[in-house]
């Protein structure tokens, strides 16, 4: 039995447009919540959500089998957290903070098998093989694992064409709000400056045949950005979405109460 086709991937390379959310509460019961709200894909978010590797691993567990595909955001772009990762199940990876193309080229190398890279072969007693089941992943699952690398500073954006050159890197994500504070608009990723670095970065990542995505809050925004060939754009986080529905509910009812 071969690994899983990665769908998510396919989906990308084929430049379909996948809609995503961001998953911060480090809950399962939250993460089965969000595939019931037809997101293509959701992040389990180990940098700044509250999540360990047992925590990511049992919501791959909820996401598997349904309509929306995990994308887990590793906290650094070790060798170690990449492997522990990809054994706990992950086929998608997302890694922050990636400034040159030796750091990608070291990501890639970390979430592929020899001779292609330096993963372990110890999945086999892990979940990722179905504890052994699932007897030829090691020889399949290279061409299923889906490498996304996150570009959020200036000196990302200077190296963005030598990153994109690095064979394994499928995907280019653009942090706007890391940018805009290492631009020098910290909380601002509006400004015109930050907008204008980003849709040239996005129509780059295209133009050289790889995905580019990105998160933002504003509908308007995101339409932007899928026209100018963005194919994995996040349109919120669960916390925010909570926080914002609920605020609002309790000002609604508040103000129904009597005038004194």
């Amino acid at each position: 039995m071969p690994a899983a086709p990665n769908v998510f991937k396919a989906a990308l390379a084929n430049k379909q447009p996948q809609i995503g959310c961001w998953m911060n509460f480090g809950s399962t019961v939250g993460a089965e919540l969000m595939t019931t709200t037809g997101f293509d894909w959701l992040v389990i978010d180990g940098e700044h959500g509250p999540n360990d590797l047992l925590s990511i691993t049992d919501q791959l567990r909820v996401l598997h089998g349904t309509t929306s595909h995990a994308v887990v955001r590793v906290p650094v772009g070790e060798a170690w957290i990449l492997k522990q990762t990809l054994d706990a199940g992950a086929q998608t990876v997302l890694v922050p903070m990636v400034d040159t193309a030796q750091q990608a080229e070291a990501i890639v190398r970390a979430c592929h098998y020899a001779p292609d890279g330096i993963r372990g072969l110890g999945g086999i007693g892990a979940r990722v093989t179905g504890f052994g089941s699932v007897t030829e992943y090691a020889t399949t699952a290279n061409a299923q694992i889906c490498v996304l690398v996150q570009a959020e500073t200036r000196a990302a954006i200077s190296n963005l064409d030598d990153i994109l050159a690095v064979d394994g890197v499928d995907g280019v994500f653009i942090g706007p709000a890391d940018l805009s504070a290492d631009m020098g608009f910290p909380g601002n990723s509006d400004a015109p400056e930050v907008q204008a670095v980003i849709e040239d970065a996005i129509q780059r990542i295209a133009a050289a045949g790889k995905a580019p995505g990105i998160l933002t809050f504003s509908l308007q925004h995101a339409q932007r950005y899928l026209s100018l060939g963005a194919t994995f754009v996040a349109v919120g986080i669960d916390t925010f979405v909570l926080a914002t529905a609920a605020r609002s509910l309790s000002a609604e009812a508040k103000s129904l109460l009597p005038k004194t």
